[in-house]
């Protein structure tokens, strides 16, 4: 079971420290060096904006060093991307970059490229998860659902709006079986979309565990497919794509990158010093609020992949479902 109440009032809890210390610039790291800019593309309180934040509370300390956040809002995340690219490659500037972020760049919509970025660490990883309707879907379990899928079953899916990561999800799921796209509604939020599915005006949603803790516990969702690299305790008979030999992996994912042209050792640097943040026990919290783990947090290394992944994969994805041209 999910505690969802329990985890609200953890998130309570987080979301008061953020505003206390996230805003708080400390004299003497400040007086040493000139502060990080830590760009996002959303507005304050937003996810991504929280997730900054939360990355922030430790690494400043390690890093000896202030940080400060720098809100761009807009395009899908071109303004913060095409404000990143005018700061100076200095090691004085993160981006955090996003599912949402590689869809824009996928798409065309920035002139940051891959190679522009070096990737410092991944802060937050919220697989995609197929869901259903516990009392009214055919399928009760993984194995029957994917086999629907197969023999061609008309079943109409939900994410939140279009070109999103869920619209991507529906596509390449029913690719990887053979299917072409399936219907697809979009919705304005994971929370509409969860209420949606429960109410039968899709027979599956898009979501991922955070989004859709209350309905779960209720017993009114049934998560089935995860398209993430391993299960997840909170829901043990829901199984993964690669279990059932589907070979895809999508997430809502958050992380860390720099310029390119930064010295290598301060690259290496920032990693140490964001990757040992997120071990903290304050962090570790915020990522169980959130209904994720500590397997979260990832080096340069798969995250830099990770990306590589998402902007290569995304581009003809959107082509074939005719919105990109």
């Amino acid at each position: 079971m999910i505690k969802s109440t329990t985890l609200f009032k953890v998130g309570t809890g987080l979301a008061a420290i953020v505003s206390a210390i996230a805003f708080t610039t400390g004299p003497s790291l400040a007086a040493k060096k000139p502060a990080i800019e830590v760009v996002t593309h959303a507005g304050a309180g937003g996810g991504t904006d929280v997730n900054s934040r939360m990355m922030m509370l430790r690494s400043r300390r390690v890093l000896k060093q202030d940080m400060v956040v720098v809100n761009k809002r807009g395009g899908g995340g071109a303004a913060a991307m095409n404000y990143f690219m005018t700061r100076p490659a200095d090691g004085n500037t993160i981006l955090t970059f996003t599912v949402g972020h590689a869809i824009t760049m996928a798409m065309g919509k920035t002139k940051l490229k891959v190679e522009d970025m070096a990737p410092i660490a991944r802060g937050t990883n919220d697989p995609q998860i197929l869901m259903v309707n516990c009392k009214t879907s055919p399928y009760k379990t993984p194995e029957a659902f994917v086999a629907g899928m197969k023999k061609g079953d008309k079943i109409a899916f939900g994410g939140t709006h279009t070109g999103t990561i869920d619209h991507i999800t529906a596509f390449l799921f029913a690719k990887k079986l053979g299917q072409p796209m399936p219907k697809y509604i979009p919705f304005k939020g994971g929370g509409e979309l969860a209420t949606q599915v429960v109410a039968g005006a899709v027979d599956v949603g898009v979501l991922n565990l955070s989004e859709a803790g209350g309905p779960i516990d209720a017993g009114d969702l049934c998560p089935l497919v995860i398209l993430g690299e391993n299960a997840m305790a909170p829901i043990p008979k829901a199984k993964t794509a690669k279990s059932m030999g589907i070979d895809l992996v999508l997430s809502t994912t958050r992380g860390f990158v720099t310029h390119k042209g930064v010295d290598p050792a301060r690259v290496a640097e920032m990693e140490k010093g964001l990757s040992k943040a997120m071990k903290h026990s304050m962090y570790q919290a915020y990522l169980a609020n959130s209904g994720l783990d500590n397997t979260s947090p990832q080096p340069s290394g798969p995250w830099g992949k990770q990306i590589k992944f998402m902007v290569g994969e995304f581009g003809p994805a959107l082509k074939a479902m005719g919105l990109l041209k």
